[in-house]
């Protein structure tokens, strides 16, 4: 498993802790390196996805009730409620990661931890998101391939 895959998987486990025991984020992510010693090589990652998620919670969310349509945040199971916020907080904030592999890692954390209806929930309210801010899979293409005109979007080759 990849460093990021497993921070992402890390960063889940320390969101549920401080939603269902009510601790601060500081004591969850203490507590869960303490238990959990973990790849060190994500862990930076890890406790970003988490401060961060906390710390843009009330946005984070508010995106996440506008695209889950018929369902209250309220009501979703915790572990999906967390997954979409990890997911939605790297696809605001983390422009280097490509959209496709947020949202298939969390469809993957989603089969792994969720019902069996969670991957499909999560895959589509990120994707909604995804569109809604912007996140085109077009984004994953190397600078220089960006940056190169294109003779395919009318480009006259001068420049």
């Amino acid at each position: 498993m990849g460093a990021r895959t497993t921070a992402r998987e890390a960063a889940l486990q320390m969101l549920y802790a401080v939603e269902a025991a009510e601790h601060g984020v500081e004591r969850a992510v203490s507590d869960y390196w303490r238990q959990t010693p973990g790849d060190a090589e994500g862990r930076p990652y890890a406790d970003s996805l988490v401060r961060g998620v906390v710390e843009q919670q009330a946005a984070i969310d508010e995106r996440i009730s506008a695209a889950s349509e018929h369902w209250r945040l309220e009501r979703m199971a915790r572990v999906d409620r967390n997954i979409l916020r990890v997911g939605v907080y790297e696809l605001t904030q983390c422009p280097e990661v490509p959209r496709a592999v947020i949202i298939d890692e969390a469809v993957e954390l989603a089969k792994r931890y969720g019902t069996e209806e969670s991957g499909k929930f999560v895959n589509g309210v990120l994707d909604r998101i995804a569109d809604d801010v912007g996140r085109r899979d077009e984004d994953r293409r190397p600078a220089e391939q960006r940056a190169a005109p294109s003779s395919d979007r009318g480009g006259d080759g001068a420049g």
